[in-house]
């Protein structure tokens, strides 16, 4: 049993982290198939799946609600799960309004709803997707019963982005300085005043973050509305870090082989460890796997033309598969004590329920691609 077969049998949380394309989706929702197959009730929420996901999945889309994958879906594979496996795809512009609706005074709702610069965060404040996505974590954890959650997290170019994202918004809505700079504008009427008068202030340097022409009456309104909201936030804040914390929440580090890559899981590994977050395993992602013996001995048989451009395919093979060698082998050293897990790169991307199946035989060290050789990290392993 590897780490990840592991996780999926202990832990209650598994968030699967990393930069933009290098396929957390496919190893999240492969990981909650797992787990479900193995007899955990599991449900995988997504970011921002590719729709061939929600049919592989035998659904026609998936929504900001959990749907249930039918048990038909399984049924190519000669498989039935030992328990329920859900989706959903997390809807960040309605996660807020819910969040909003539940938690806001009733007679503040409308008005927060309404307003031009809640519209502004609800979508693009820097960090307002990741803070979402762990409220929405927090929410289906303490409110839903489901054995196992794996959570796809928004692609994040910076590791702290993620980790502080709960923070960063609550000092957003939480600024003493911002509102007592902008009441006097919301009792006094003064629509027109000029943004210059902020000066180099937080708020200056935060509303610059949008677009539109939100005025300093709306934004105050908007900030004395949502006060009343502060210690709900702050103590779901402090719900969300306790839940990353705890023993039974695992992080997986997705990443490509790729260097511009590496360094960015390592830097990740870092920040978890320093946060005395679990990492559970570094998952690299589409490896070239070595050509195999037999196809160079194929090649030998070819009529010369023929042979010629199939070994010069084969030695482009092994390079890039050098390439992917020294990389992980870098990865290797630099989070040491942490389990790696490699998937190779399929010849068409994960796009049916066989080919999850199968990205999940090597998430689980079923099949596994041969360990790079010190011959190979040193580019010496080209015929």
């Amino acid at each position: 049993m590897n780490a990840l077969s592991e996780a999926l049998a202990s832990k209650r949380v598994l968030v699967s982290v990393g930069s933009g394309g290098v396929g957390k989706t496919t190893v999240s929702a492969t990981l909650a198939l797992r787990a479900a197959v193995d007899g955990r009730s599991s449900l995988v929420c997504t970011i921002d799946p590719a729709k061939r996901l929600a049919n592989s999945l035998g659904l026609n889309a998936l929504g900001n609600v959990e749907a249930e994958v039918p048990a038909s879906a399984l049924e190519p594979l000669g498989i039935t799960a030992r328990a329920r496996l859900h989706a959903m795809m997390l809807d960040m512009k309605q996660t807020w309004d819910d969040l909003i609706v539940k938690n806001a005074p009733a007679d503040k709702r409308e008005k927060i709803l309404a307003n031009r610069f809640y519209q502004s965060l609800s979508s693009a404040l820097a960090g307002s997707q990741e803070y979402v996505a762990m409220e929405k974590l927090w929410e289906l954890r303490t409110q839903r019963d489901y054995e196992l959650i794996v959570l796809d997290t928004p692609p994040t170019a910076h590791a702290l982005d993620f980790l502080e994202a709960p923070n960063r918004v609550l000092d957003f809505l939480d600024n003493e300085a911002a509102r007592w700079l902008l009441t006097p504008a919301l009792a006094a009427g003064k629509v027109g005043l000029s943004l210059f008068n902020l000066g180099s202030s937080y708020m200056a340097k935060t509303i610059s973050r949008f677009t539109g022409t939100e005025t300093l009456q709306e934004l105050a309104a908007f900030m004395l509305s949502i006060a009343p909201m502060n210690e709900s936030f702050r103590v779901r804040a402090r719900g969300v870090r306790e839940l990353l914390e705890a023993e039974q929440t695992g992080f997986v580090l997705v990443t490509s082989p790729g260097r511009e890559r590496l360094d960015e899981v390592v830097h990740f590994h870092e920040l978890l460890e320093q946060n005395e977050m679990e990492t559970v395993a570094v998952v690299v992602n589409r490896v070239h796997p070595m050509p195999s013996p037999s196809l160079w001995e194929e090649a030998q048989s070819l009529v010369p033309a023929r042979r010629a451009k199939v070994e010069q395919t084969l030695r482009e093979m092994t390079l890039l598969a050098e390439q992917d060698a020294r990389g992980i082998l870098e990865l290797q050293a630099a989070c040491e004590g942490t389990p790696l897990v490699q998937v190779p790169r399929f010849e068409l991307d994960v796009h049916d329920i066989g080919a999850l199946w199968r990205t999940g035989r090597f998430l689980m060290g079923e099949e596994v691609i041969p360990l790079p050789t010190p011959q190979l990290a040193a580019g010496t392993g080209t015929p």
